[in-house]
């Protein structure tokens, strides 16, 4: 059986066998991918420019970062493979697509974590959110998010592929990840790495549960609003943030919590689209429809580019 000092390259899932497929996943992918682009492009550029957005946006400027990360590491190389009908990916290639794909999407929950509490500082403590939400202490909680996420990813890259890996080089997934690695690895060889998984999926379950308390007390207070006006505007704030939370997380979990009996190669190829490729492109769409101020600045951008050309 080859080792991981033979292997040269893995073998990715290739998503369609017969031509035609192949080309309808290049153009679907293709369509996705400018979308999150533009998308996420947008925002940075509506941020960027608009000097009155730079605090209230800053998390989602940081939010649209990652997703242009987290897009731009999995899905060009699909593409690639889709276009030209290969499946192959050097060993370097994947290690730095493991890191990529894990830095991006840890920042992502990161970062979404730390917007769920700026929500909360601002509807349960609006007197105290100049305080505790400052543009000092806001770079710094981006700052955290951005390296306890490259932390985590370079900690589980480098202890994925120092394991020796004993069956084969085919991987059962469009993109390099972890779980699909570990199947490769020899028995009992692995048991180090399912030690820092368990301690990600510790931390990944503190997030959530933050999450979830951080909500009941914004619902609480919400409902304590005497107008309806008042109410509308709180869950206006709220609903975008819930709505891409509920899709990552819950798409994440049934990826990598599903038992044995319900799984299937279809099954995974779906869930895996689901929460690495839908969000950096739907993130953009949904933060900007309730957000009025985004809108304005997105619709002042583009407008002033169109008559400057």
């Amino acid at each position: 059986m080859p080792n991981s000092s033979s292997i040269r390259h893995f073998l990715l899932l290739a998503l369609a066998d017969r031509r035609q497929l192949q080309l309808l996943h290049f153009c679907l992918l293709l369509g996705i991918s400018l979308a999150a682009l533009l998308g996420n492009g947008l925002i940075i550029s509506a941020v960027a420019c608009g000097h009155h957005l730079h605090t209230p946006m800053f998390f989602l400027l940081n939010l649209a970062l990652s997703d242009l990360g987290s897009i731009c590491s999995t899905v060009p190389k699909t593409m690639q493979n889709s276009l030209w009908s290969t499946r192959n990916i050097s060993y370097t290639g994947c290690a730095a697509q493991v890191f990529l794909t894990v830095f991006f999407i840890s920042t992502d929950f990161c970062l979404l974590t730390i917007m769920c509490y700026d929500h909360y500082v601002s509807i349960c403590k609006p007197l105290h959110h100049g305080t505790l939400l400052g543009s000092r202490a806001c770079a710094h909680m981006a700052a955290a998010a951005w390296a306890s996420a490259f932390l985590t990813a370079l900690l589980l890259t480098a202890n994925t592929f120092s394991l020796p890996l004993c069956h084969g080089n085919a991987l059962g997934q469009f993109f390099c990840e972890i779980p699909q690695i570990l199947k490769l690895s020899c028995s009992k060889s692995h048991i180090r790495e399912l030690e820092l998984v368990a301690l990600s999926a510790c931390l990944v379950l503190g997030c959530f549960v933050f999450i979830v308390f951080s909500y009941v007390q914004i619902f609480r207070a919400v409902l304590r609003i005497p107008s309806e006006h008042g109410q509308h505007k709180a869950f206006s704030t709220c609903l975008p943030h819930l709505a891409v939370v509920s899709l990552f997380v819950s798409t994440a979990l049934l990826a990598y919590l599903k038992t044995p009996s319900i799984s299937s190669p279809s099954l995974d190829l779906a869930l895996s689209v689901l929460y690495s490729v839908v969000p950096p492109a739907l993130n953009p769409l949904i933060y900007s429809l309730r957000n009025q101020e985004l809108k304005a600045a997105v619709w002042t951008l583009t407008t002033g580019w169109f008559q400057e050309h």
